[in-house]
């Protein structure tokens, strides 16, 4: 058997070249370094680095990307006389050579792939041996492409992401910070082997009727050093199993295994999740297994209609097992700026997070990462379905080499690692290029060069169907199917809804009914405790410098500010701004939720932008940086449900609703009435309606409001409930403090009972102001009078009896309109 040794995780970390604004005393000077790790979190682990998700602390840690680095280690590796002597770095990040006892051994450029260094001139058996990689600047390394491949491309940030292979928003996004890392970021090892090993295995995983059939593609490298031998590739999944004799000198060979009467894995709401245990073992004629490999498998039917309907649109549906789905998704980004500090508990509490939200398809984001294997497991045990951008966003890319062999090898190393993966469903070449392209003024003119158009129509597009040949490909996020129409055409294909949040109030999305819509959203601050932790402005305001440096979209706070203006009074205190923007946040997706799925099967799915953020900031997120739910969360959770009704506007008058996701047919009394803020009965109409699974049932609005400033309608049914108000905020007669409240201690915090004296719209305890550790179990409801309401709040705080009644604690839209207009009012009698 081989022998992997993994390399200490404690290195020696030093600066061997630090650029004009480095710190003088770091020179030369050794740290120890943590491995996987990066340059940032040794320095901050030394003291050397301010943490720079806090205040405006990035703005002094720039130089760290345009110096270099040098990591080192010593390792007494077991080799046991094995033909070949491997060093394998699963991941360098990014310009990085790599020497063993001070001979160099091989170079990387590309932190998305492993390198694999035959070491065996440069190894000393049985002693001890030092490993040392040197990290140059990643900008420097920009400059020399762009040299090679006619100059610089152009993008949104003046960064030059788009020349190297590295995480795109390490250098700064209209949400990220501008970290730009080095380091070895993930394991590295040394592997000793002898005879042959397999270099990759490929399954084709398919479903031939009841049966689940498993091709087994492999390729195979010998040690060279000995006689070739004949090898046995034995392949076993579940109980089933197949063997196939691997001829001497033969560099690879396929396997078939046929699994009678599999269960199939569906996402999570359509059936379960069952996975196959598959291990593919390398063998010597008398059964000694020279390498081997295990995975865990589920077989599945997936397509994505992108066929033309009767109304000449271009489909964008996913079908699985023959069922079409309504793809209720989020968006993904790197959870973390330093990647190696995502656990593999942190991704399950994001990803359950999206779970108990009612997601179910992730999208992973192409400025980002190639995420971990833990990462796609836990999307198979969870049924979340995975569409997985290859890694190009918003920018112009060379399509010439060397960066093209770069991006080939990418390409087939991580299609090859991701393939065995039940839930991954899509492979989408870029995020929005072709759009930029076609819609964007880019920062550099790009003249004749080239933008990248080879590399998704030809090249990522063959390596797929070459290397996984079950699965769609898809040419950009947006797109419309066709090179004849716009990539963000509303009528074809997917399509990202922008101008909304740039310019236009949240109820334009009525205004659209596209096939599939992979990203729209709204921007909100993050939770109050966040920003408190990451912030220390004195006063904090919404435009106090660290507020202003945690928005990194262009115009973000201006953005917020005219998003309220649509709806709300401006507010006059920054609790409420905060808690207006939340809910903000909270009615945008709600609104543009609701339309799509009302609009099944002519729109074929949502995905949010965005569910987490990498650090505390103002950002389209649903979860913020430090993990915390904001509002919209909870908005999203009920908009998400497999049962929902909704009030939507038509050409007829307003009409309700019913979506029905689920595997049951919904047979239910449905209630429509309209009802005074302070709980008088309007006219009432109630039917019996039966929806049935996965559709939905529209109906007319049959009652109307006597006076649309103090009456809503509701519709209600089995428990689910619609609200519609005729008005705006603005114009609305709220009464103010229209709660009365109570709590109780229970074993894990508190049970606050909240009762309505009047209406009360968008409730929110932010607990996290009392107990930055703080959950609360609901959150962005709206009461009608009379009503009681209990929330359950985990904390280990002692609350006063007046905890409730802090600045912000237990808000409401209602307070925060009537405190604006009662302070406008003032100003108004003040200045007459």
């Amino acid at each position: 058997m081989p022998h992997l040794t993994p390399l200490p995780s404690t290195w020696t970390l030093s600066m061997i070249a630090g650029a004009h604004d480095a710190p003088a005393h770091l020179e030369n000077r050794a740290i120890s370094a943590t491995v996987p790790g990066c340059v940032h979190t040794d320095l901050m682990a030394a003291g050397e680095l301010e943490d720079p998700y806090l205040d405006d602390n990035e703005e002094r840690q720039h130089w760290i990307g345009r110096s270099v680095w040098h990591y080192s280690t010593t390792v007494t590796a077991e080799t046991d006389g094995a033909e070949r002597i491997d060093l394998v770095a699963e991941g360098l990040d990014t310009v990085a050579s790599v020497s063993v006892n001070d001979v160099e051994v091989g170079t990387s450029r590309n932190m998305h792939r492993s390198s694999r260094f035959d070491v065996r001139d440069a190894w000393r058996p049985g002693s001890d041996n030092t490993v040392a990689v040197r990290f140059d600047s990643v900008w420097e390394e920009a400059d020399r492409v762009a040299e090679l491949v006619g100059g610089h491309r152009g993008g949104p940030y003046g960064m030059p992401y788009n020349m190297v292979r590295k995480m795109a928003c390490n250098f700064g996004w209209d949400w990220g910070p501008t970290l730009v890392t080095a380091g070895i970021w993930k394991p590295i090892h040394v592997h000793a082997w002898s005879n042959a090993r397999l270099e990759s295995v490929r399954p084709v995983v398919t479903v031939d009727g009841a049966d689940g059939v498993v091709e087994i593609r492999t390729d195979i490298e010998r040690a060279g050093v000995n006689a070739p031998t004949e090898l046995l590739l034995r392949v076993r999944v579940g109980r089933h199993e197949a063997v196939t004799v691997v001829s001497p000198g033969c560099d690879g060979a396929d396997v078939t295994v046929h699994i009678p009467e599999v269960q199939r894995w569906y996402p999570r709401g359509y059936g379960e999740q069952p996975l196959y245990d598959c291990t593919v073992s390398l063998e010597t004629s008398d059964g000694t297994i020279v390498d081997s490999w295990n995975r865990r498998l589920g077989f599945r039917e997936v397509e994505v209609d992108t066929s033309i309907d009767n109304e000449g649109r271009t489909r964008f549906t996913f079908i699985v097992n023959g069922l079409p789905v309504f793809a209720r998704g989020v968006n993904w980004i790197p959870d973390d700026c330093f990647p190696t500090r995502v656990t593999p508990a942190r991704y399950r509490d994001r990803l359950q997070q999206a779970i108990d939200a009612n997601v179910d398809l992730i999208r992973v984001w192409g400025g980002g990462l190639y995420e971990s294997d833990t990462f796609y497991d836990l999307c198979n045990e969870l049924g979340l379905l995975v569409w997985q951008d290859f890694l190009f966003a918003c920018a112009a890319y060379p399509e010439e080499e060397p960066f093209r062999s770069e991006v080939e090898a990418e390409a087939r190393e991580v299609v090859t690692r991701l393939m065995p993966h039940p839930s991954l469903v899509l492979w989408n070449g870029n995020n929005e290029n072709n759009w930029g392209l076609f819609q964007w003024e880019l920062d550099i003119p790009l003249g004749d060069l080239s933008w990248g158009e080879k590399l998704y129509s030809e090249l990522l597009p063959a390596v797929v169907a070459e290397v996984d040949p079950t699965r769609t490909y898809w040419v950009s996020s947006p797109w419309s199917g066709s090179e004849d129409l716009p990539p963000n055409d509303p009528n074809h294909g997917n399509i990202h809804v922008w101008d909304v949040w740039n310019g236009r109030d949240y109820t334009a999305y009525r205004e659209y009914t596209p096939p599939f819509v992979s990203e729209f959203g709204w921007q909100a601050p993050p939770n109050w405790s966040t920003l408190r932790r990451a912030v220390s402005d004195s006063p904090l305001t919404p435009e106090s410098p660290g507020v202003a440096h945690h928005q990194k979209a262009k115009g973000g706070n201006g953005n917020l500010m005219r998003g309220l203006a649509f709806h709300f009074p401006e507010p006059n205190s920054t609790e409420d701004w905060h808690h207006l923007t939340q809910i903000n946040q909270a009615r945008a997706l709600t609104v543009g939720i609701e339309h799509w799925r009302a609009q099944w099967p002519r729109t074929a799915g949502t995905i949010v932008w965005q569910l987490n953020d990498c650090w505390p900031v103002a950002s389209w997120a649903v979860v913020d940086g430090d993990g915390k739910r904001k509002p919209a969360w909870f908005a999203l959770r009920r908009a998400y449900a497999d049962r929902l009704v909704s009030i939507q506007p038509a050409a007829s008058g307003l009409e309700i609703a019913l979506v029905n996701q689920s595997a049951e047919d919904w047979n239910v009394e449905l209630a429509q009435r309209s009802i005074g803020f302070d709980g008088h009965l309007g006219k009432e109409e109630s039917d019996s309606v039966t929806v049935p699974s996965r559709s939905v049932h529209r109906m007319p609005v049959r009652v109307a409001l006597t006076d649309s400033r103090s009456e809503v309608i509701v519709a209600e049914a089995d428990g689910y409930r619609a609200l519609w108000f005729a008005e705006e905020d603005t114009a609305l007669h709220y009464e103010p403090n229209p709660l009365s409240s109570s709590f109780t201690r229970v074993e894990d915090g508190y049970e606050v009972v909240l009762t309505a004296r009047s209406l009360a719209r968008d409730v929110v305890l932010h607990a996290d102001r009392i107990d930055p550790n703080a959950v609360v179990d609901d959150a962005a409801f709206t009461m009608l009078a009379g009503e009681t309401r209990i929330l359950r709040v985990q904390t280990a705080e002692v609350w006063e009896a007046t905890t409730l009644c802090s600045p912000g604690v237990l808000a409401t839209v209602n307070d925060s309109v009537t405190r604006a207009r009662s302070e406008a009012s003032d100003l108004v009698a003040v200045r007459g």
